[in-house]
């Protein structure tokens, strides 16, 4: 008879450290939901204020957008011979006209024969060595961006002060391409050989 009572004594703490155990695990569950849900409020109202401060331009910006999302015009890939001595490298490049809207693509599209052929002179004018550095391939995005503005009105006054003045210019371009169809040049394919 003794021993039986000895056991049911030991059944009794293993049944109230079972109950100890899912209390405290029920416990920290409700504490990691808690704070995993005050996390994400805070960070959407840390999210909200940032948009608050500077976020109003941003709106407008993104509303605009919204009007008259960007039209893109992707030209035929070209191969061209480079300005290497000897002759002998050339790159094929695959360009995108981003354009205002859908509507001027119509008028971009009037123009393409006279926008290509100065693309490929300036492409021509290249070296493997120039096109082949970030630097050189932003300055020829650039480059074709005021060739495709010729056709338009724009272009020649902002290629001569590029070179005396290029920070004032970058402000200048961003404020006059808006009146232009093509607004951004973008590079579907790069190859150098």
């Amino acid at each position: 008879m003794s021993d039986k009572p000895a056991a049911e004594e030991g059944d009794k703490p293993k049944a109230k450290s079972k109950k100890m155990l899912i209390i405290i695990v029920g416990a920290v569950l409700v504490l990691a939901l808690g704070g995993g849900g005050a996390f994400f409020y805070i960070s959407k109202q840390r999210a909200a204020a940032e948009e608050g401060e500077d976020g109003a331009p941003a709106k407008t910006a993104a509303k605009d957008a919204h009007k008259a999302p960007p039209a893109y015009l992707p030209l035929d890939n070209m191969v061209v011979n480079l300005a290497d001595p000897g002759g002998e490298r050339v790159a094929q490049v695959g360009i995108t006209l981003e354009l205002l809207d859908a509507k001027s693509a119509e008028t971009v599209k009037a123009y393409l024969p006279t926008i290509r052929s100065g693309v490929l002179m300036l492409i021509s004018q290249r070296t493997a060595e120039e096109l082949l550095k970030p630097e050189g391939k932003e300055k020829l995005a650039k480059d074709i961006l005021r060739e495709s503005s010729l056709p338009f009105g724009g272009g020649d006054e902002e290629h001569e002060d590029e070179s005396a003045a290029p920070k004032k210019t970058a402000k200048k371009k961003k404020a006059a391409h808006p009146d232009y169809p093509v607004v951004g040049v973008l590079f579907s394919s790069f190859i150098v050989q």
